[in-house]
């Protein structure tokens, strides 16, 4: 599910890249993701990627793969990618599936050419919230004071990337 949002704040003029379209994910089984396009205007939403009961392991990560393409495919040549950095997971189950879905981005981002860049967690939710230990519930509190209305805590975390680096925080991108 995508939804287009209309914040109040700016999103255009980013210093990321320069150009194109930029993309920010929240990896794992439930993806968030959030896409500012050239002209500033953001689309973002949750997919996701569980096994099928009659899959293989693998299975998630190919339509995961097959999504990103199809992404860049609709939005146009991205000008970068930000992923949350997570250091530390509650479960090896967790720390398998991100190291997977990470693994598999960076392969995608260097065989099209893309720059990307992790942001750590906290320095998302201080930047979002004022503090870097906040809840899920205060991320998605503060990206709806920014005029969005996520679905979960995985799309405002993403949308909450993507306002850090739209604001220049993160740095510029570097192939």
């Amino acid at each position: 599910m995508s939804r287009k949002h209309q914040p109040s704040s700016p999103q255009p003029g980013s210093t990321i890249t320069g150009s194109g379209p930029v993309l920010a994910l929240d990896l794992g089984q439930n993806t968030g993701w959030a896409l500012r396009d050239g002209a500033g205007q953001i689309i973002s939403g949750t997919q996701r990627f569980k096994p099928g009961r009659f899959e293989g392991g693998g299975m998630p990560l190919l339509r995961f793969v097959a999504w990103l393409n199809e992404l860049q495919r609709t939005a146009g040549p991205l000008g970068g990618v930000f992923f949350e950095e997570v250091r530390a997971h509650k479960g090896t189950a967790a720390a398998h599936a991100y190291g997977a879905f990470l693994g598999h981005l960076a392969a995608w981002c260097e065989s099209n050419g893309l720059p990307y860049q992790g942001v750590p967690v906290a320095t998302i939710k201080r930047s979002a919230t004022g503090r870097g230990n906040a809840g899920k519930e205060e991320v998605i509190g503060a990206m709806r004071r920014l005029g969005f209305n996520p679905g979960d805590d995985n799309e405002a975390d993403a949308l909450a990337l993507l306002q850090f680096a739209c604001r220049g925080e993160a740095g510029a991108l570097k192939p």
